[in-house]
């Protein structure tokens, strides 16, 4: 049987590579794919990763191929994107404990995330797409995080690139606080791939020097005790599978990550890279 994606991706920018290495490996397998974003609104590139031949950096080489910025061009002219689920209209948001009637809230919230279980009964694995839009509005999304719990509690796959891993790090059971990740092995952006200078947020005057967050730092911190952060720093690839969870670092991993979310849902892999 076909299996069915649901992709989250920011409505800040996200970078090309990181969502059509995937999308080559779920299009190569006929999979479905679904395309979420907080609000609804259609995502987008962002620009740098459209640009053949741009040099990142921290890594001082060239990062986008000739094939693959015609990929990302190719999804962004296409209708691939428009209608996405809007999240903010799906998944409910917890109430304030200030709010009037909170009790009331609560259990209606509550009852809500039930139906929410039932919602994605038929997807078999959630994507969120990295780059730099994520710092922004889904690394502390509420909604995207009650999204990661469903799929982790139904025991579905969980896939997240970069700066998009930093939402496995902030969903937590609301009760112990601990990280869904805690005591799990991952990899995500390495301090040493940190921009000084940035790229910009599409759609805003905001331009991003260094990260607001270390990433790797959380995720050291999110996983202990008895799991692990892995950089692989030197290495040119780093992806991470352990069950539920398929973790990759950058843009250089993200075609990987996708063959890996492919072979956990296909051949039962369980663990890779650790």
């Amino acid at each position: 049987m076909s299996k069915h994606i649901l992709v989250i991706l920011s409505e800040h920018g996200y970078w090309a590579e990181e969502l059509v290495g995937p999308l080559a490996a779920f299009d190569d397998r006929g999979y479905r794919v679904t395309f979420a974003t907080p609000t609804g609104k259609r995502a987008h590139a962002l620009p740098p990763s459209l640009e053949e031949g741009y040099v990142d950096p921290p890594l001082g080489r060239a990062v986008t191929t000739a094939e693959v910025a015609k990929a990302g061009r190719d999804v962004e002219a296409s209708d691939r994107l428009d209608g996405s689920i809007d999240i903010s209209a799906w998944v409910p948001e917890r109430p304030y404990t200030s709010d009037a009637d909170y009790l009331r809230a609560l259990e209606a919230y509550n009852s809500d995330l039930d139906r929410l279980a039932e919602d994605i009964d038929g997807y078999d694995a959630l994507l969120i797409v990295g780059g730099s839009g994520p710092i922004v509005d889904l690394a502390n999304n509420g909604r995207v995080h009650d999204l990661i719990l469903a799929f982790e509690r139904a025991g579905k796959v969980i896939g997240a690139e970069c700066y998009g891993v930093a939402c496995l790090a902030f969903a937590r059971d609301w009760d112990d606080r601990a990280s869904i990740i805690r005591g799990k092995h991952v990899t995500g952006h390495c301090k040493e791939y940190d921009y000084k200078d940035g790229t910009g947020f599409l759609g805003t005057d905001f331009v991003m020097g260094p990260p607001p967050y270390p990433l790797e730092y959380i995720l050291r911190d999110a996983t202990a005790p008895g799991g692990a952060y892995h950089g692989n720093f030197g290495k040119p690839r780093s992806v991470i599978v352990d069950h539920p969870f398929v973790t990759g670092r950058s843009t250089p991993d993200s075609f990987l990550t996708g063959q890996k979310i492919v072979e956990v849902l296909e051949r039962g892999l369980t663990r890779y890279g650790w």
